[in-house]
């Protein structure tokens, strides 16, 4: 692999962005004022229009028909084709947008052609979401849940077997910025005995991160662990929206369904697993006492850089606090390391029984929560399932969220020697 670590861009407000330097190039699906969607990739504070790109033939040999599939108004084709061919792609995109390119000259005279300012652009979701798993590899996060509903038996025996997961609703998946309902439906009020229904009361959010399937497999052929990491074409950053109140309600025996259906919302880019190359991690090791993964999700080199290094922030501001001009306010500081299992574990784990996967489909990780009460991913976790409020600036508290409320979420990867590199913001603001 080529170290690009040093490269500079010509476009200079890409060098030493926090979100979107050279390093990066992330793809997603937007609108130019005027335009129709497209495919595009993040470059500091504009998106490198793809469609402009391929009718000025920038690309060559593979990585133009790579182009002409990321280009589109969904990335599912281009997430479709063997890493290799997106690796082409991606190796002449920086080449183009490297400072001293041999087409610099040409690129900077297409000008608005060629390039969007971000603010001014739509996001779309960048591709077509035929499945979504919401998979439970947080630890911190089973063991705090499961100590507020069964505290002499937080977690069950079957998850350091297996990667826990549910089947989520693809239909109601919608990009960062689109505002989340309050949902309706059944809970049971403490210390009765028959359901009522009615507006959530116990609104809350997960912080997880969200993974993007590249090319799929034939049903009834399980992707071996050591291939699984192949198959995965991207990451983003995903709230996994919850009903708490409902949640406790129907939950038994089948798990979540309409306290997690009505909304989850997603960061616009894909980050490519190319670009994450550099913060692979050892995963980190069991506790003692802990048992090895079965046979079908142990492969030694998953285990020595399957895991990664990316920091996770979640922000709340309320409506008080946009009136007051408030800024929003940190409320948690996580970090991906917290996942008991890999993602080629949970990718090898969904195959194992036949399930055919497909470009496009959809995992979230579950909640990432960290140790410490400051690491906590969810409401839930923070005010110990309502019965301590969170205070935010202003004398306002929280126990859960109310109408106005918005989350943001961040995530960031650093390394010495390394660009900053993020995903840009994953938000969604709360209306009744």
């Amino acid at each position: 692999m080529t170290d690009t670590s040093r490269l500079h861009s010509w476009i200079a407000s890409a060098n030493q962005h926090a979100d979107f330097p050279l390093q990066n190039l992330p793809l997603g699906v937007f609108s130019p004022v005027g335009g129709e969607p497209r495919g595009g990739v993040a470059i500091g504070e504009l998106i490198f229009d793809l469609k402009a790109a391929v009718a000025h033939d920038l690309f060559s040999g593979e990585a133009a028909e790579a182009a002409v599939l990321a280009g589109g108004d969904s990335l599912n084709a281009f997430l479709a084709l063997p890493a290799a061919i997106r690796g082409a792609f991606r190796r002449q995109l920086t080449e183009l947008l490297a400072e001293g390119s041999p087409q610099q000259s040409r690129l900077e005279a297409l000008g608005e052609q060629l390039l969007h300012p971000a603010r001014a652009c739509r996001m779309h979701l960048p591709a077509r979401i035929g499945d979504y798993t919401d998979f439970y590899v947080g630890i911190h996060h089973a063991l705090n849940v499961g100590r507020l509903f069964r505290p002499d038996n937080p977690l069950l025996p079957n998850y350091k077997y297996v990667p826990i997961g549910y089947h989520g609703r693809a239909s109601t998946i919608v990009v960062s910025g689109t505002p989340v309902r309050r949902p309706h439906g059944q809970s049971l009020p403490p210390g009765q005995s028959v359901p009522v229904f009615g507006p959530c009361r116990r609104l809350d959010y997960e912080l997880e991160l969200g993974i993007w399937i590249g090319t799929g497999n034939e049903q009834g052929q399980p992707i071996p662990i050591g291939e699984a990491g192949e198959h995965v074409a991207g990451f983003c950053l995903l709230n996994d929206w919850s009903a708490r109140d409902m949640q406790a309600w129907e939950y038994q025996p089948l798990g979540p369904f309409l306290s997690k259906s009505f909304a989850t919302t997603i960061s616009p880019w894909v980050v490519t697993a190319e670009a994450l190359a550099p913060y692979r991690k050892a995963q980190p090791a069991r506790p003692q006492g802990d048992p090895q993964p079965l046979d079908y999700l142990l492969d030694a080199r998953d285990q020595a850089e399957g895991a990664f290094d990316i920091e996770l922030e979640v922000l709340l501001q309320t409506r008080s606090m946009r009136e007051r001009g408030l800024p929003p306010e940190r409320i948690a500081l996580s970090n991906t390391l917290n996942m008991y299992w890999t993602v080629a574990q949970m990718v090898a784990h969904h195959t194992v029984g036949g399930c055919k996967l497909q470009p496009g489909d959809l995992f979230g990780s579950g909640t990432l929560s960290g140790p410490e009460p400051g690491s906590l991913g969810s409401l839930l976790e923070t005010t110990r399932g309502g019965r301590l409020p969170l205070p935010l600036p202003g004398g306002e508290q929280r126990t859960y969220l109310e109408a106005g409320d918005e989350i943001i979420m961040r995530a960031r990867c650093r390394r010495e020697g390394f660009p900053s590199l993020g995903f840009g913001e994953c938000r969604g603001t709360i209306v009744d």
